[in-house]
């Protein structure tokens, strides 16, 4: 397997372990620490692209700048991470024991909002994988 392989059933993994976690917040320290990881996971992923694929060649010397979906990823990623930011600011005040109905609610519909903006996320990041030059036989 390849690396883009490697990496692609690794992200699709974190989609599904963040699948098990929506639906089991009654189980906190899983759901919690589940939670946590994906969302440093997902920062984790632009560090990685930076020092190991060539980006700069890709995106200015080839032109992929000027995609569509190149930006597309692109906001939807900065959309995942503000989410991510109002989504942790909500699970603070409901794990020091703010349990208000309203509170519930509206970080179980921004949970959902997450999963719909990670999974285009992940669908526009595997529309840009370029295929392996060997591949193409």
């Amino acid at each position: 397997m390849t690396e883009k392989v490697i990496m692609a059933v690794v992200v699709l993994s974190t989609y599904l372990l963040m699948l098990a976690a929506f639906f089991r917040p009654q189980h906190r320290k899983f759901h919690v620490s589940t939670m946590i990881f994906v969302m440093l996971f997902d920062m984790g992923i632009p560090v990685y692209l930076y020092f190991y694929r060539d980006w700069y060649t890709r995106l200015f010397v080839h032109g992929d700048i000027e995609s569509f979906l190149v930006w597309m990823h692109v906001i939807l990623v900065l959309s995942l991470y503000i989410l991510y930011v109002f989504q942790v600011q909500i699970g603070r005040k409901l794990l020091r024991g703010d349990a208000e109905a309203s509170l519930r609610i509206e970080h179980r519909g921004q949970g959902k909002g997450i999963l719909v903006t990670r999974a285009l996320a992940i669908l526009t990041g595997a529309l840009l994988i370029e295929p392996d030059p060997a591949a193409r036989g």
